[in-house]
């Protein structure tokens, strides 16, 4: 499984990310692409410790049991749910997001794998780097899939 902390998987994403333009539509969901871009730069905040959202009763009551879903080798199924605080609704400026997003990847480099550890994830509980790790490329992975990158 690849994980955001290595630099070449890291790259991949960024390339990737570039390979976007204002014209990429979803091929499942809701979102368009800078919709999208927001939302994941929403959860990199999460993950970088810089928003903290309430932890679901349902995560509390069953997210330690099924966080491997995060981030073992299965992908994500499509059109499942996510962070409240994480769903975007508002319009986003597509070049906005987009750099937004390549500079939290690039921070989250510069900064290390544990710092991911200050704050749980909302659902899935408390995570050591490397599934943190592994997690964040997996919700990038299938959200750039969902554009078609």
């Amino acid at each position: 499984m690849k994980n955001i902390f290595n630099q070449s998987h890291a790259k991949e994403v960024l390339e990737r990310i570039d390979h976007l333009s204002p014209n990429s539509k979803p091929q499942w969901g809701e979102m368009d692409v800078a919709k999208m871009l927001a939302h994941c730069s929403a959860f990199q905040d999460i993950a970088m410790g810089n928003a903290s959202p309430q932890r679901s009763w349902s995560g509390i009551l069953i997210g330690r049991f099924v966080k491997p879903i995060f981030y073992n080798d299965k992908p994500l199924a499509k059109n499942m749910s996510t962070i409240p605080t994480i769903k975007i609704v508002d319009e986003k400026e597509f070049e906005a997001e987009k750099e937004k997003l390549k500079q939290q990847i690039i921070a989250l480099q510069n900064n290390g794998a544990q710092k991911c550890m200050e704050r749980p994830h909302p659902f899935f509980g408390k995570l050591t780097p490397e599934q943190w790790g592994k997690g964040i490329y997996k919700h990038l992975d299938h959200h750039l899939k969902q554009f078609g990158v």
